[in-house]
């Protein structure tokens, strides 16, 4: 069986598993309500006068800092505290490949609740007029920002034997990354830094990568940075696993 075949195997088996599981349920039905309400309430979404989708974009990066490692804090963390992650890795099944199979099927698992926000686009295109281009690239961002996401909850899992505290840690690492180029915190480091620094920290911010996919501009450098960042987190959560291996 070839290296794909495998990948696809897991991510099948762990695909099924979510939704035999009604946490799986319970998270879509918090997810919709929680998009809903932020984009309808908090957004303004009617008294923006405009036919878009700003104030359901705007909402995600907060929306899945905490929603995102919900899903990813079991990917390992379980795997380690019932001691299954030594089983998993006598089978004839490379780390990465398990690594992957997981990942994607997680992500999956997200590219589907995201597809459940579909009335949304519906409404908006019964009041106006809107260029469902944009709205597909924003799709697309939110795909790869709940992707990048995911990847570090992936590696935080591999790395506590807790969900509890896997998930303090993704969400730590993720405020950090919105942080960095929120804009009450860019103007602070522009009182003591040059500009140039502060666009250089500002770089590693998913809002800085963010807000050009969500406006309807494709810009290779964003989506290489939200992959970059997968990789990264996947490379590192393979490192930790097979520090686990040799231990």
């Amino acid at each position: 069986m070839n290296s794909w075949a495998v990948i696809c195997t897991i991510t099948r088996r762990e695909i099924a598993a979510y939704f035999e599981s009604p946490l799986a349920y319970v998270f879509l039905v918090i997810y919709l309500l929680l998009a809903g309400v932020f984009t309808f309430v908090f957004g303004g979404f009617f008294e923006r006068s405009e036919a878009s989708l700003g104030s359901f974009f705007g909402w995600m990066p907060w929306l899945f800092l905490f929603l995102v490692p919900a899903v990813g804090m079991r990917l390992w963390a379980d795997e380690r505290r019932l001691g299954t992650i030594e089983l998993l890795l006598t089978l004839p099944v490379t780390t990465a490949q398990a690594i992957l199979g997981k990942f994607l099927a997680s992500w999956l698992f997200l590219a589907i609740a995201l597809a459940f926000t579909f009335p949304v686009v519906i409404t908006v295109n019964v009041l106006g007029e809107p260029d469902n281009g944009v709205i597909a690239c924003g799709y697309l961002g939110s795909l790869l920002l709940a992707g990048a996401y995911l990847a570090l909850s992936c590696m935080t899992s591999a790395l506590a034997r807790s969900q509890v505290v896997s998930f303090i840690i993704a969400v730590m690492l993720g405020l950090i990354l919105i942080l960095v180029g929120f804009n009450p915190v860019t103007d602070i480091l522009a009182r003591w830094a040059s500009p140039a620094v502060v666009e250089a920290i500002a770089g590693f911010s998913v809002l800085t990568h963010f807000d050009g996919l969500q406006k309807g501009v494709i810009d290779t450098r964003d989506v290489l940075y939200f992959v970059s960042l997968m990789v990264f987190a996947l490379f590192t959560t393979d490192v930790i696993i097979r520090s686990h291996r040799a231990g």
